[in-house]
């Protein structure tokens, strides 16, 4: 089920917790490989799967996982909630996966990152494996160890650093994947090109609408993203550091965050209210003198033609999105902290920014 070119492996080096990223087809491949492993060893594992792929693909995952016992979760963000939590760890109590055991996450960002926290607070922790089924998952949310669940106060504001044993990456997934969710897993990907990837920006604006499952491409794309990311994060796992490091990864999300929360969970896919937070947070660096107002438009005319939203695709009140950015992660001392671009390529992070522009920014992109 791969594409082609996409075999392989690299390595996230943090020490005692490093891990691989597997590139290639589960099926006979590393994944295949490993299930049987540990289980010619009798650990005790599940998996948590994503109801649709499940649909999609049950017949070869039935075979990779050889029997193992598998939950099916609903995909989207409303399974990252307190009771689908709850659920996933009495499932592992259930199934009595011990200490040496471990949990498969199978699906695109929400089973990840909810599999991920369940991984992380069962028993005090156990193994995690990633499986990731969505552009999305793929380029970002799979490496790195953060796991989360969702407040009605803000996005995952409650979870915990576990990092994978492994990320096992099957492009084949992609082939089956909505289109919509195709194109909102792109906003990680032009993310990534405006954070460090310069090269990949420009074939980004090159390809235009046309990078797609079957693209040649792309199997390479998403290997430089997870390349870059890994990169990050060891040398900055936890997000401690006191200006930039892992936080730069969260380019546009800020603003991203307040749309998936104002609107509801689920009325916008991740990527697409990223997109318009990566147009709104070029516009800042605009705003603070960083940046020349024509890449904020090459921004904008990339998103477009991929077929992202660039601006609020129905009003939202900005004092209530000003309100859930309040409650941002980043934020220190009480103060909004945001990620911005100092030169195309290079993001710092800034804080201190007047409320009013903030504001003005929201109006200018459908707010109310």
């Amino acid at each position: 089920m791969s594409g082609a070119g996409d075999a392989g492996s690299l390595r996230v080096e943090l020490g005692a917790r490093a891990y691989p990223i597997h590139f290639g087809p589960l099926e006979g491949g590393a994944l295949a490989a490993d299930v049987a492993r540990r289980t010619e060893a009798g650990r005790r594992d599940a998996v948590v799967l994503d109801a649709a792929v499940a649909g999609a693909h049950g017949d070869m995952l039935e075979r990779v996982f050889q029997g193992l016992p598998v939950l099916e979760v609903l995909g989207g963000e409303p399974s990252k909630d307190f009771a689908t939590f709850e659920a996933v760890c009495d499932y592992l109590a259930t199934e009595r996966v011990d200490r040496s055991g471990a949990l498969y996450a199978v699906g695109g960002g929400v089973i990840g990152d909810l599999a991920g926290f369940a991984a992380a607070a069962y028993l005090r922790g156990v193994r995690l494996y990633q499986v990731p089924t969505t552009l999305l998952a793929m380029v970002d949310s799979s490496v790195g160890g953060k796991t989360g669940i969702n407040l009605r106060s803000g996005k995952n504001l409650v979870g915990a650093f576990h990092q994978p044993s492994a990320v096992y990456v099957d492009t084949g997934f992609l082939r089956s994947l909505p289109e919509r969710e195709f194109r909102a897993g792109m906003a990680e990907v032009v993310k990534y090109g405006m954070l460090g990837d310069a090269a990949l920006f420009d074939e980004l604006e090159a390809i235009g609408g046309g990078l797609g499952p079957e693209h040649p491409a792309l199997a390479s794309i998403i290997r430089r993203n997870c390349a870059l990311k890994a990169e990050i994060v060891r040398a900055d796992e936890t997000e401690q550091a006191a200006s930039g490091g892992r936080a730069l990864l969260n380019l546009g999300h800020t603003f991203g965050h307040a749309i998936e929360a104002v609107a509801g969970y689920g009325s916008y896919l991740h990527g697409e209210a990223v997109a318009v937070g990566l147009v709104l947070a070029t516009e800042l660096s605009v705003r603070l003198g960083l940046i020349e107002a024509a890449y904020a438009e090459r921004v904008e005319a990339v998103l477009g033609t991929i077929g992202l939203p660039t601006r609020l695709t129905k009003p939202l009140a900005a004092e209530a999105l000003l309100e859930a950015m309040r409650s941002d992660k980043k934020n220190r001392d009480g103060r909004l902290t945001f990620i911005v671009l100092e030169v195309p390529g290079r993001a710092v992070t800034r804080s201190g920014i007047e409320e009013s522009v903030i504001r003005d920014l929201w109006l200018a992109r459908g707010a109310r």
